[in-house]
């Protein structure tokens, strides 16, 4: 997926100008983009149109007027976009208890580890790599990125709809699966034929 550069970005003013029409169309196009799995693990599929709002609230939130800083940014959130015949994912761990979060939390140690998350593609998996460093052997974040490498056979196979796709993780006591819609594959499919 081409990388987002500098001057794809509007300065703050210009960011103010439009940021809730822009707001409100990215909230519209993530609905298709989201899927739950469970009660505790949300998946949003990321490009270049869900980083660059990223980046656009990064710089708004931050005050950042300088290039270099701004550059930062986009390093960082490039470094997330989908590598070639990949998606890729912000994934959240949910705790809407304030007095379950580290009970929660540690129910998932070892996510990042294994055969956990995966899209199903008839007998076919592809399975979820994760962002290192947000586990330890004591913790873990409730934030994950993760990138899925399709290849170029089992991405044909998502795109052309000959067969089901899921998402599914299982961890633990922790089982659940999603079949995607034809809305969320379209969309997922588009990512997939820009990469």
């Amino acid at each position: 997926m081409k990388p987002i550069v500098l001057a794809d970005l509007m300065n703050i003013l210009e960011y103010e100008k439009v940021r809730n029409e822009y707001r409100s169309e990215l909230m519209d196009y993530k609905k298709n983009r989201r899927i739950s799995l469970g009660p505790n693990i949300t998946i949003t599929f990321e490009n270049r149109k869900t980083m660059k709002f990223q980046i656009q609230e990064m710089i708004r939130a931050e005050r950042m007027v300088h290039d270099r800083q701004i550059q930062e940014e986009i390093d960082v959130y490039n470094s997330l976009l989908p590598l070639e015949n990949g998606l890729s994912a912000t994934l959240f761990i949910e705790i809407t208890d304030k007095t379950k979060i580290r009970p929660v939390l540690n129910q998932f140690i070892g996510l990042t580890n294994g055969e956990t998350i995966f899209f199903e593609i008839g007998d076919q998996k592809v399975l979820a790599e994760f962002e290192t460093g947000r586990e330890e052997s004591d913790k873990i974040s409730s934030v994950h990125y993760i990138q899925f490498n399709f290849g170029p056979r089992l991405q044909t196979d998502f795109i052309d709809h000959s067969e089901n796709v899921k998402l599914v993780i299982d961890y633990n006591d922790y089982a659940y699966e999603a079949l995607l819609n034809s809305e969320m594959r379209q969309s997922l499919s588009e990512d997939l034929l820009s990469s």
